[in-house]
């Protein structure tokens, strides 16, 4: 049965209405929710959340920038808040293969500076926030995916539908079936963090991004460590560049001392590259192996892994933030700062934007109009100017890393000095990631070395490690829009680079008794990094949110 034959079968769906519907209970859709409730405690908000609790899909470096968080909630720290570990050093290092070169001090880019900062486990923070939420009245609905937007007759957004539950791969409902709700509202807010679900078919329904750039995306892959008492230095945080890239992709390093002896320990890729043999989890592997790295792990045990795509468009790709009967904030609308390696103040501020945008039309008797103040209050707020200085960033790098690392020191070193807040030029990107990758014939191939399974991982052990469960008997969440592609472009031309940037193992391509190729999807691997959905070059790959709880659950990454 498909989706409507349900619907027609076992309907109408029990609607439930809201003055507020948020998708996706991460910092930006938290922040967004208290601030409401903070600005008029009468409004009735529900938060959806596909994660099996708050914090459950939240991936992140993380050193965090308290600003938004004090804006929002000025008394964190006697609420309790789990930002435990102030930074005490910054360390940036330029990696060769066998060696490295510390920056000095009095050389490190603005955007580098983490004093008044804090490493956290961003999982953490968001339950906690989930607390503060629930506190003032917000309804939180964890495992609850929202899988369809609701339109009004007018075209104005009114809310969204849960997906179904107790469906079986056949598409038939099982014993437990369930029949998915409407959440209406006066107006929806949508949080679901980088490449949303939704949020993508928002920017195509009202061409939220005509006349902007293409976003274009990292992919974070992370691990988290417990090292002995020796090698632990909580607050000390160190980023790197160079290898194992090579002078034509960019790519990047971190590692932050946690409290209690624990490392995050993470390696970004820009899905910009070229080359169709380079595989991000192996990068990663192979980045834990230089001396530099090394040091501060071997003798560890490795705790987590999971692995996420990053926004790094700029200012420049940022979309139109509304449209009637909502808004998009935090990363899926692009709000992240590539250049400073974060984006939870970033989400947690623009949620508080668009939660005074609101709250102030709904006082006026509106709804389901365009946020019109939403937009006005960021452009006069300081994390416009934030995003405004540091909007070239990934642009500069996409003209090659060299390229990028001195213009990252002209414009976060030298403009500064020289008393010029933000560069006097915007760096413009032309092509999205998936229109990047050159046929596989033109580079040679990558052969990485084996894992030695205490110091570098196989995907599979990974994805075990990142607590990885979707209940097996449900409809695929990854699709094809064209079987018959992946075999035929994908590998013919590509090598069949799905295979390789899936940092969770979920394609593979194998023969058939004939000995003729096919794709392989292994879904219940997945760790929802949304990688396929902006890197295919074919883009003939949809990604889906499955069953609400399924995916991973980082606890605390």
């Amino acid at each position: 049965m498909t989706p409507k034959d349900i619907l027609e079968q076992f309907g109408p769906r029990q609607t439930m209405a809201y003055d507020v519907v948020i998708v996706g209970a991460g910092p930006a859709g938290l922040a967004t929710a208290i601030r409401l409730k903070q600005l008029n405690a009468d409004l009735s908000v529900i938060v959806l959340e596909k994660g099996s609790e708050p914090g459950a899909h939240i991936l992140s470096g993380a050193v965090m920038d308290p600003h938004a968080l004090t804006e929002l909630l000025p008394d964190w720290k006697e609420r309790g808040a789990p930002l435990n570990q102030p930074v005490v050093g910054d360390d940036v290092l330029i990696l060769s293969e066998k060696g490295s070169r510390r920056i000095p001090d009095a050389l490190v880019p603005r955007n580098f500076h983490n004093h008044g900062c804090y490493i956290v486990r961003l999982g953490y923070v968001v339950k906690w926030l989930a607390e503060q939420a629930e506190a003032l009245g917000v309804e939180i609905f964890p495992g609850f995916a929202a899988a369809e937007i609701l339109y009004a007759d007018d075209g104005s957004v009114r809310g969204v539908a849960t997906g179904n539950l107790g469906v079986g791969k056949d598409g038939e409902p099982k014993e437990s079936f369930q029949l998915g709700m409407e959440l209406t509202g006066r107006y929806t807010i949508f949080a679901e963090g980088a490449r949303g679900q939704l949020g993508r078919q928002l920017l195509d329904r009202f061409k939220l991004a005509d006349g902007r750039d293409p976003q274009t995306y990292a992919i974070g892959v992370k691990e988290l460590w417990e090292v002995p008492d020796d090698k632990a230095e909580p607050g000390r945080v160190m980023h790197t560049a160079g290898w194992p890239m090579d002078k034509t992709t960019f790519g990047g390093g971190f590692l932050y001392h946690l409290e209690g002896k624990l490392v995050s320990v993470g390696f970004v890729l820009g899905l910009d590259y070229s080359n169709p043999w380079l595989n991000p989890f192996e990068e990663t592997q192979r980045w834990k192996t230089h001396p530099a790295i090394r040091a501060h792990i071997e003798g560890g045990k490795r705790l987590s892994y999971g692995a996420r795509a990053i926004n790094n468009g700029g200012l420049q790709a940022l979309p139109k933030l509304v449209f009637p009967g909502g808004a998009l904030v935090g990363c899926d609308a692009g709000f992240m700062n590539a250049a400073r390696v974060k984006g939870s103040h970033a989400a947690i501020k623009s949620g508080m934007l668009a939660a005074e945008a609101v709250a102030a039309a709904i006082a006026a008797g509106r709804s389901g109009d365009e946020l019109a103040a939403f937009p006005e209050l960021f452009h006069k707020s300081w994390l416009h100017d934030e995003l405004k200085q540091s909007r070239n960033f990934k642009p500069w790098f996409k003209k090659g890393p060299l390229v990028g690392q001195l213009m990252t020191g002209v414009e976060h070193w030298l403009l500064p000095k020289i008393g010029v807040r933000s560069p006097p030029w915007t760096i413009h990107t032309a092509k999205p990631d998936s229109a990047c990758l050159k046929p596989a014939a033109e580079f040679p191939r990558i052969d990485y070395p084996k894992p030695d399974g205490t110091l570098t991982f196989d995907r599979l052990s990974s994805v075990f490690v990142g607590n990885v469960n979707h209940e097996e008997d449900q409809p695929p969440h990854l699709t094809l829009k064209d079987p018959a592609v992946p075999v035929e472009v994908n590998l013919a031309r590509y090598a069949g680079p799905e295979q390789r940037y899936c940092p969770a193992g979920v394609y593979e391509f194998v023969k058939n008794d004939e000995g003729a190729e096919r794709l392989v999807i292994n879904a219940q691997n997945c760790v929802h990094c949304k990688t396929c959905d902006i890197k295919d070059p074919t883009q003939n790959i949809v990604w889906v949110a499955p069953e609400g709880g399924g995916g991973p659950n980082y606890s605390g990454m």
